[in-house]
């Protein structure tokens, strides 16, 4: 299976790497706000995500006949209070990302209409589910982008800062 989506998807991990390629452990950790994620969250979230929020509905909606897809609590990872580290988190992400994309590749076109029952949403397909993987990890680039720019570069740049609304 071939598709913008997969595109999206097969690039993710390089743009994440080359854009926080300088970055400091301290710009990966900081908050915009108490109940914001941070860098080092986002890299978590994506890398658990891959898996029980993406791939295993995937497989579910392939193998069975429309399956339930349970709720995903993407908040749930946060609350045992672990700690992160970026690096670690980023390539546990990529890892996750080349099985799944080798899986998906191997898939054909056929499978895009297969469906399940999401626990909240109702019947979805393989198909928006496959679109609503590249939507979400082009949020979580433009999510990781803001709060870098916010902590590295905004406290910087001294009087241009008025020409700039941050919203990390």
């Amino acid at each position: 299976m071939e598709s913008a989506s997969i595109a999206v998807l097969e690039q993710t991990p390089a743009i994440l790497r080359g854009m926080l390629g300088a970055a400091t452990r301290e710009q990966m950790d900081w908050k915009p706000a108490p109940d914001r994620w941070s860098i080092t969250m986002v890299l978590a979230h994506l890398a658990e995500v891959e898996v029980a929020g993406f791939r295993n509905r995937f497989r579910a909606m392939i193998e069975q006949e429309a399956p339930l897809l349970p709720y995903y609590d993407q908040l749930a990872l946060f609350r045992s209070g672990v700690s992160f580290d970026a690096a670690e988190q980023l390539e546990r992400f990529a890892a996750r990302r080349r099985e799944t994309l080798d899986w998906l590749k191997g898939l054909s076109d056929g499978v895009l209409e297969r469906s399940g029952r999401h626990e909240e949403l109702g019947t979805i397909t393989v198909g928006e589910l496959l679109n609503e993987f590249a939507l979400h990890d082009l949020g979580h680039i433009r999510q990781v982008a803001e709060i870098y720019r916010a902590r590295a570069f905004y406290p910087n740049i001294g009087p241009f800062q008025r020409y700039y609304t941050m919203n990390p």
